[in-house]
């Protein structure tokens, strides 16, 4: 698992507990080091605790080993950095895998690797990473929280894919490996765009982003505009039918009071956020296929002026 932080922790332990053989790679050294010394505290819903052991550590990938299976779960930004450093570790047969949030990830995989050794997708929980050792997983809804297919099916694709839905399926994580997952992936993709840099920008939670009058009408906005670059990119998206699933999660579940990963960035820790590759990568696609986005780039302006400017904004 190369990039451990929030996201990673809870994916890698539903891996641990469905029997998987895991190194975890993140340069944030206090949580590795926690790891290493008392294993890792993984909080499912805020009331089921496991401790979890036998995980291997390390700050950076270079010297791991050659890997059966590598799951990038770095910060969008980062993923060139971390494909170079990783490469020691990808052999001839190892399967790259992409389980982050935003468009494009697998098309950077595949600048390392043929097609047929890369799988991507994304997952419907929350995470969150309180302190080193320990991680929150807040499972979204009922049903399928992974979603993951392969680039291109290979004999070894179908392999890599076929076990992570098992190791995730045995570790309590329900998940599917698709023939094809560009509905699911589109459906998260959205879903992220709409949530993650609202509740960035106007510091409230999804519920109540819904709950008022505004807030729902600038989801609707950002929805229907990235429902119509995915169905011009091929993968047909109903944004009406999209926009009341999108208004029953944001009323109901653990997300209705989460703040989603961009809000973390922008209103706790104050770093670099995954606009491009979320609202930003819509509009970039919107050009491509010559779709209107002019939500989606007020939107992803807003969050990289923010992002820019985080010390000259009030302090108060």
């Amino acid at each position: 698992m190369v990039g451990s932080g929030a996201a990673g922790s809870v994916f890698a332990g539903y891996l641990s507990r469905g029997g998987a053989d895991l190194t975890l790679v993140d340069p944030y050294r206090e949580h590795m080091d926690k790891i290493a010394a008392d294993g890792l505290t993984f909080v499912v819903n805020g009331d089921k605790t496991y401790q979890l052991d036998g995980f291997k550590t390390a700050y950076d990938a270079e010297k791991i080993g050659i890997m059966d299976i590598i799951i990038f779960m770095t910060k969008t930004q980062q993923l060139g950095a971390a494909l170079k450093t990783a490469a020691p570790a990808i052999g001839p047969d190892t399967v790259l895998v992409s389980l982050m949030n935003g468009l494009g990830n697998e098309e950077k995989l595949a600048q390392v690797v043929p097609p047929g050794r890369i799988l991507y997708g994304n997952g419907v929980l929350g995470t969150e990473l309180p302190e080193p050792g320990k991680c929150i997983s807040s499972p979204s809804a009922e049903g399928l929280q992974m979603n993951f297919g392969a680039l291109e099916r290979t004999e070894l694709s179908v392999a890599a894919g076929e076990c992570l839905e098992k190791l995730f399926n045995d570790g309590g994580c329900p998940a599917k490996f698709w023939d094809d997952v560009s509905h699911h992936y589109w459906q998260k993709i959205i879903t992220n765009c709409v949530f993650n840099p609202l509740s960035a920008i106007l510091r409230m939670q999804c519920k109540d982003i819904f709950k008022d009058v505004s807030g729902a009408g600038l989801a609707t906005a950002v929805a229907s505009e990235c429902c119509a670059v995915a169905t011009a990119a091929g993968c047909e998206m109903d944004a009406s039918a999209f926009f009341k699933d999108l208004a029953k999660m944001a009323s109901g579940g653990s997300i209705e009071e989460y703040y989603p990963s961009m809000a973390q960035d922008v209103l706790i820790h104050q770093r670099q956020t995954e606009i491009d590759t979320l609202n930003g990568a819509i509009v970039r696609y919107g050009k491509k296929y010559g779709v209107p986005t002019p939500c989606n780039d007020y939107v992803t302006k807003t969050i990289k002026c923010i992002q820019k400017n985080y010390s000259k904004q009030y302090q108060g």
